[in-house]
């Protein structure tokens, strides 16, 4: 198998078309402060803005953009994901390689980031792998009005959390997690979710690859937010290349 080779872009670095080490992606992406509370989102978008190839993430990427992918996985305390995102894309239990928990012991950190999943219908199996094959109990957070006879079966494999009333509050949903002790925060997704989070101003970083193919323009963009909103702006912190594939990291403007 080819190794995969990743080279910076920007900010020019002293060496331009070095390939990067894993330490080195590391150093790019960790976070400063693991004590000060910071969201991070993760997608790969097509070159025409679809977020999806045929309702699916995964054609879109490649070997660069999963071992980014991993590599965020690893740096974080929680995986935030939404229900309808888990169902599609076949999630399994929020489960680290041996590399992965080898550096996270090595840095002080639990061995597994911890799994949470947004649902407001808590439509969701109980008896799927996704909470029976987990390492670390999973959270499931919802809103007080969610069904509560679905609410109890999860319960019995997960801890479940309101975080808001009649629909998930994204800034109670950050307060919720940090709380937990689970200040490193990254989602990956879906765009609905991600709408959510935009729109309520928590989202600190976007990781986003720019796949090189054309999708048609059939797909969801990376976010699908409720309502139109003022533009957020977002400083570039890196860009990596990877082949014909962009790897570039983005932070808000505060």
């Amino acid at each position: 198998m080819t190794a995969t080779t990743i080279t910076q872009l920007h900010p020019v670095p002293p060496q331009i078309g070095r390939a990067l080490t894993l330490d080195d992606l590391v150093d790019l992406h960790a976070p400063r402060d693991r004590a000060n509370p910071r969201v991070r989102a993760n997608f790969v978008a097509s070159v025409d803005g679809s977020a999806t190839a045929a309702g699916r993430t995964r054609d879109l990427g490649g070997p660069a953009d999963l071992l980014v992918f991993d590599l965020l996985r690893r740096l974080c305390d929680v995986v935030v994901v939404g229900a309808g995102t888990v169902r599609d894309e076949g999630y399994g239990p929020m489960s680290l390689g041996d590399d992965a928990v080898a550096w996270r012991r090595a840095a002080g950190l639990p061995d597994h980031p911890v799994f949470a999943i947004v649902s407001g219908s808590l439509g969701l199996d109980p008896t799927s792998g996704v909470f029976a094959d987990a390492p670390v109990r999973p959270v499931v957070l919802t809103h007080d009005g969610a069904p509560r006879d679905a609410r109890a079966r999860l319960d019995e494999v997960a801890d479940v959390v309101s975080c808001g009333h009649d629909r998930v509050d994204p800034r109670l949903l950050v307060r919720a997690l940090v709380d937990r002790g689970l200040p490193q925060v990254h989602t990956e997704g879906g765009p609905a979710l991600f709408g959510d989070l935009v729109a309520a101003d928590v989202v600190d970083e976007l990781c986003l690859t720019v796949s090189p193919n054309l999708e048609g323009g059939a797909g969801p963009r990376i976010v699908a937010a409720r309502e139109a909103m003022a533009l957020e702006g977002l400083s570039l912190d890196h860009v990596l290349l990877s082949g014909d594939m962009l790897l570039t990291k983005w932070s808000r403007r505060r």
